[in-house]
């Protein structure tokens, strides 16, 4: 949120022409994130083919620097939209998009591909109907960023502390309430996008850039409201 500037923060009433720049902005803007997705899926179901590879992902070392370098990744899109290309902010997001395919390959040999269906469609669904309410409405739903960013923050804390003490409870309070946040954070995502896309009228350079940006964001909320419905919705392989 710090890279844009406050004006966009704030939702404002479209004109004709403004309409317009908004439509070609989120229309790449989610092109470029069913790309991610597509990439995502496809790594992982080919790595979830090749049992050979398993062993060498999924050891300790590996599995913790890929992760690092997802983290680093990410961090490099978000914070430096404003020094790179459009280009190479593109191969990023989308070496990104396959490294985490490579990281969740396993749910592949967890849920049964029927399973994993049923939640990617639920989760489409979800996730279109908060976008599209991020979208349309008029409420400033920047009121709530505190709130989302501190529900985050304590969802991290809840899901590490679960890691150690396998708590059937908390995971399940934690599988929801992720579900409800990821919602939340889509909305509010998709209006920040929105009005992001005011910066880009006149400018196809940055509206690129911005473009790339925009769509790892909602590609996180999406896999992460994804992976929280898997575990409600999917069937573990016995």
């Amino acid at each position: 949120m710090s890279n844009y500037p406050n004006q966009y923060s704030q939702p404002q009433t479209l004109d004709y022409g403004a309409s317009g720049v908004v439509a070609r902005f989120m229309n790449n803007v989610y092109a470029w994130m069913a790309a991610g997705l597509a990439l995502t899926a496809v790594v992982a179901w080919w790595v979830s083919t090749q049992s050979q590879y398993f062993s060498t992902i999924f050891s300790r070392g590996t599995f913790f620097v890929l992760i690092l370098v997802e983290i680093g990744l990410v961090m490099a899109i978000s914070y430096a939209v404003n020094k790179i290309s459009a280009g190479v902010a593109t191969a990023l997001f989308l070496l990104y998009a396959a490294i985490n395919g490579l990281t969740l390959s396993v749910i592949f040999l967890v849920y049964s591909l029927p399973a994993i269906g049923v939640a990617f469609v639920v989760t489409a669904g979800m996730f279109g109907g908060m976008s599209l309410i991020g979208y349309v409405t008029k409420m400033d739903l920047s009121r709530f960023r505190s709130i989302l960013m501190m529900g985050l923050i304590g969802l991290v804390i809840a899901s590490v502390v679960n890691l150690f003490w396998a708590n059937g409870p908390l995971y399940w309070l934690v599988t929801y309430a992720g579900v409800a946040l990821f919602m939340a954070l889509t909305a509010y995502d998709t209006q920040v996008l929105v009005q992001m896309a005011y910066a880009t009228e006149g400018d196809p350079k940055l509206a690129n850039r911005l473009a790339i940006t925009g769509a790892l964001r909602l590609y996180l909320d999406f896999i992460n409201l994804f992976l929280f419905m898997l575990r409600i919705l999917g069937n573990r392989r016995n």
